[in-house]
């Protein structure tokens, strides 16, 4: 029998092989500081080790190698122990695909067991057709996910600090618009992937637009923009933003439309309209002055940057998190929330929405409309101009 036999029978015997190689490390995670392990991830790292846990299908010896490596690349780092001895087969099989991942990063290795988990999840037979539709709907660009009756939508550039192309705005209201009436579903819970929240408008859309084409590029942005706002006015769960890092532009102007904003205390809120030319969006024009005051025309005229405390001051923000606990707590804290009578929850929501909704539809329809016209004035095209050439 060859040396390869005997490992791969080895590993197949071994019916605790995922469990001990994985889920005994995951333990030990939970019982220490989660900000140690999770370099920025964190949230879709621990979905993905779920999800793992529920495919009916033996993904085969070399794949749980693999996952067995990813993982310990993602909570360890680089290969750190020394190599098992040679009648060690399935130690040894475990050390050399660890080893082999050389010096990828932490981060890195988190995106690939992802990756690796959700290929696996949308194979395995007993997927149910929504879930292999929601794993193939969006551009990858964010990243969907229902867990403990929570849906959590991540904004997923982070090269790009999570900066929002115009498909971004289509997938989030295709999302919020046909998830709403799903009963499974408590509450919908928007987060970023990496250091940033979200850096707001991805400046390229701007980019090498042809003059010709820049009226109809306008217009169709204003369409898209007002149909995304529109899809969280109209959003019959409790919206709640789980706020990681730096927030800018319309993802700051769309928290006056949450029902909870939780905040690391790392977080920053910028809304540099004026800096851009352009006007602010998200109905901020009509919420923010109720929520905060004169402090609403410092961010939306003057370009005011808040911290996290300072937003919470100004009632954008519901609560603010030391850093090294955020992820910890505030999962768990909506993991608690998603457990309320879902029914009344959303009975309640739309009380309260109902209220205002006629006037916050019209408040976005207005600020689109004014946005078209600014996206087509000389003084907004200089002003991209300015900001590409300073950076």
């Amino acid at each position: 029998m060859t040396v390869n036999m005997v490992m791969f029978r080895a590993l197949s015997r071994s019916t605790a092989f995922v469990q001990q190689g994985m889920a005994s490390v995951g333990r030990r995670m939970i019982r220490t500081s989660t900000a140690s392990f999770f370099p920025a991830h964190d949230a879709e790292f621990s979905a993905a080790k779920e999800r793992l846990n529920t495919l009916s299908e033996d993904p085969g010896n070399m794949t749980k190698l693999k996952i067995y490596a990813l993982f310990k690349q993602a909570t360890v780092g680089k290969c750190n122990t020394q190599r098992p001895g040679m009648v060690d087969f399935v130690g040894k099989a475990k050390w050399d695909a660890w080893d082999s991942l050389g010096d990828i990063s932490q981060d890195e290795a988190q995106l690939k067991y992802i990756s690796l988990i959700d290929e696996l999840v949308a194979k395995d037979p007993s997927s149910s057709a929504s879930e292999a539709e929601s794993s193939t709907a969006t551009s990858g660009n964010i990243l969907v996910e229902v867990k403990d009756k929570m849906q959590i939508i991540t904004l997923n550039r982070p090269n790009k600090r999570n900066a929002l192309t115009l498909e971004m705005y289509d997938e989030i209201a295709d999302v919020l618009e046909s998830t709403g009436k799903d009963k499974n579903i408590t509450l919908t819970v928007f987060t970023g992937s990496g250091s940033y929240y979200c850096s707001g408008n991805d400046l390229a859309n701007f980019l090498n637009v042809d003059p010709a084409d820049l009226s109809a590029m306008a217009v169709n942005g204003g369409k898209v923009l007002q149909r995304f706002v529109g899809s969280f006015i109209d959003h019959p769960r409790p919206l709640c933003a789980v706020i990681n890092g730096p927030a800018v532009g319309i993802t700051v102007t769309l928290l006056g439309l949450f029902d909870a904003v939780y905040a690391t205390d790392k977080a920053t809120f910028h809304t540099p309209f004026s800096l851009l030319g352009q006007s602010p969006e998200g109905c901020s024009s009509y919420v923010f002055p109720k929520l905060m005051g004169n402090k609403a025309s410092e961010m939306l005229l003057f370009n005011k940057k808040l911290t996290a405390q300072e937003a919470f001051e100004c009632n954008l923000v519901s609560e603010v998190y030391p850093d090294h606990a955020f992820q910890s707590e505030i999962w768990k804290k909506l993991a608690e929330i998603a457990q309320l009578p879902p029914n009344s929850l959303k009975t309640s929501k739309n009380l309260i929405r109902d209220a205002e909704r006629e006037i916050l539809h019209a408040t976005n329809e207005r600020e689109c409309q004014l946005l078209v016209d600014r996206w087509q004035s000389e003084e907004c095209a200089q002003a991209v101009m300015n900001f590409f050439q300073g950076k």
